[in-house]
């Protein structure tokens, strides 16, 4: 049977002016109708870039080197260009990450729909009629009142679900998926997921699944391709290499992965990071072989070939790495002594919340009535010095808001706030001199909330700017910054660098330690390791531990990932629709919950492939109850 998707040895190449480097070297899979191949891999290791070789979308002084990439026997790279843009869209299709970015803002949804359906040469009496089908496929409420909304006026997970539906509604061969649930809370996860495999299944459509979710795309996919630099280091069944990982980089994927049961023990992750395009110019043969705790002398010679080690599974190994396999565990070269993470020393109350509500108040219209929104509902909270407490539920259930009032970025509209025994929940000078002196935040996103302009030492030495320090001298501030360069994991020389510089991890790192500047006594993180990958995420929670063990920190970590809050925290607190509806020991609330919404946020986490996994029965349960 002639596959859907085939890639023969296919390379990829840019040019960086005097060198010419390989981006992409000797990629070779076949996916037929009806399967799932998920690509996996940390960012840089070439996942997407397989999804726009796919789009012929590459970016400038980016070729094609070498090899073929057929669609239904075709060749793309050689097929007619007016032949190659019918195809997209229509036989091949596409589920991009950010649909917030994807969509047109100052169009309607039913606009943006239409538009695409003329694009598929759809008759106009039958657009709205097929596009309110494609939406009501996808369990959307209301899909005709839907269409004459904008983007943001819907949730991520409304909008991603739009953009599945365009995905799907032309029937297509081939779907190309990169991250599509990245970023969504766990239930919307869970429930999109379970949405497309209904959908890919139903149609008989071969799916590329780009994922960093090794666990996740264990349960989603057929076959799994791990990605390094380029190179194809493990291919095989995807269940198979999830429960016996050959390659030490795939190996080293699942051991940066917080478990969701079994004893809780320190994360061992990647030193280093991936090689940028200079660097892999000087690596001749394994391009892992640098953060390979396992390298020997013939793994730095020539490229390790593909070698077949099971029935559709290969491995690319050359000296240790090669060896026969030890079962499903890693060899003990590998993984240093399991590590168990101690209990917390508490201290005293350093944020205390008392009968803390938060109402908005909107206006529809010139002449509309006013709408009260409770946002925070009546929350009682103490966070002792030392403690790490998981704040988890989904999205638009208060977490985030939250987290504004105890910085003053909103004014409750009842209760109390203290930090550090002291009041501050009005917003006059007093308390937000002692909010800034006590506290600090961690944003989710770096790239917005650092200064381009600035460098590394300048932006984590902003603290140090407040009237009161004005007088230190230069040398102060660069001896400051670079001890917190030093405690946070980056190297001295990142000082002097710009934010566009450093990598995302890097770059969350330098957040972290500006929130430190000023030693605070409680931290408050939202979604800080959501959008990185599991190699970066197990780095910035071991460095969480860490400050907690040397400074006696207490955090406040918003999370959707329920694995990273068991892993972080001794504390869960659960929030649904700006009430505290659950909270506990972290074991306890994890293997004994008491109420069905935490349960169901349980639910909707991977487990460990050889279990089953469909979370959707108590999810819609719950939802019915609500």
């Amino acid at each position: 049977m002639t596959p859907i998707l085939a890639a023969d040895k296919l390379g990829l190449t840019a040019d960086l002016g005097d060198i010419q480097v390989s981006v992409l070297r000797d990629i070779s899979f076949a996916l037929h109708r009806g399967r799932v191949l998920g690509l996996v891999g940390e960012s840089g290791a070439g996942k997407s870039m397989i999804g726009r070789t796919v789009s012929q979308l590459l970016p400038a002084r980016f070729r094609i080197s070498q090899g073929r990439l057929a669609f239904q026997g075709e060749d793309l790279l050689t097929m007619n260009p007016s032949q190659r843009r019918s195809l997209l869209g229509d036989r091949i299709a596409f589920i991009p990450q950010a649909p917030l970015s994807a969509l047109n803002p100052v169009r309607t949804v039913g606009k943006q729909f239409e538009e695409y359906l003329i694009r598929l040469g759809l008759p106009a009496g039958r657009r709205r009629r097929t596009a309110l089908a494609a939406l009501a496929d996808l369990r959307l409420p209301d899909p005709d009142g839907l269409m004459d909304r904008y983007p943001f006026q819907l949730s991520g997970g409304m909008c991603q679900r739009v953009l599945i539906a365009m995905a799907f509604v032309s029937n297509p061969a081939l779907v190309v998926a990169d991250e599509p649930t990245t970023a969504l809370d766990t239930t919307t996860q869970a429930e999109l997921v379970m949405l497309i495999r209904r959908l890919q299944t139903s149609h008989g459509t071969a799916m590329l699944f780009i994922t960093h979710d090794l666990r996740l795309a264990a349960h989603l996919c057929d076959d799994i391709l791990v990605l390094y630099a380029g190179d194809v280091v493990e291919y095989g069944p995807a269940k198979e290499i999830f429960a016996h990982p050959r390659h030490p980089y795939t190996r080293a994927l699942q051991r940066s992965n917080p478990p969701l049961s079994s004893t809780t023990q320190r994360l061992t992750p990647l030193p280093d990071t991936m090689p940028s395009l200079a660097k892999l110019a000087e690596l001749s043969g394994c391009r892992f072989a640098p953060r390979c705790p396992i390298a020997d002398p013939l793994c730095a010679g020539a490229i390790p070939k593909l070698s077949e080690i099971g029935p559709g599974h290969v491995v690319r190994a050359a000296g240790r790495c090669a060896a026969p396999s030890q079962g499903s565990e890693a060899d003990p070269a590998v993984i240093e002594a399991p590590v168990a993470l101690r209990d917390p020393v508490l201290g005293e109350p350093v944020l205390e919340i008392r009968d803390l509500s938060k109402a908005f108040v909107s206006r529809r219209g010139w002449f509309g009535r006013r709408r009260r929104t409770e946002a925070v509902m009546n929350v009682d909270l103490t966070i002792r010095a030392g403690e790490f407490v998981g704040l988890v539920g989904e999205s638009g259930s208060g977490k985030s808001t939250l987290a504004r009032l105890v910085f003053g970025l909103e004014r409750p509209t009842a209760g109390t706030i203290r930090l550090c025994g002291e009041d501050v929940t009005n917003d006059d000078a007093a308390a937000r001199s002692k909010i800034v002196s006590s506290a600090q935040m961690v944003f989710q996103d770096p790239h917005s909330a650092l200064n381009p302009r600035r460098r590394v030492e300048s932006l984590i030495t902003q603290a140090m700017e407040v009237a009161s320090a004005r007088a230190l001298r230069h040398q102060d501030r660069n001896a400051r910054a670079i001890s917190l360069l030093r405690e946070t994991g980056l190297p001295p020389d990142s000082a002097s660098r710009f934010p566009h510089q450093l990598s995302g991890g890097q770059l969350q790192r330098v957040n972290i330690a500006r929130a430190l500047c000023v030693t605070p006594r409680l931290l408050v993180a939202d979604e800080i390791v959501s959008s990185l990958d599991v190699s970066v995420q197990a780095q910035i929670l071991n460095l969480l531990l860490d400050l907690r063990a040397e400074r006696g920190i207490a955090l406040l970590f918003i999370s959707h990932d329920l694995s990273v809050v068991r892993y972080l925290c001794s504390r869960v607190v659960v929030m649904y629709r700006g009430r505290l509806v659950e909270e506990g020991i972290t074991e306890e609330i994890f293997s004994r919950p008491r109420q069905a919404y935490t349960q169901a946020l349980i639910d909707a986490v991977p487990p460990d492939p050889a279990a089953k996994w469909d979370p959707m029965e108590r999810v819609a349960a719950f939802a019915e109850a609500q």
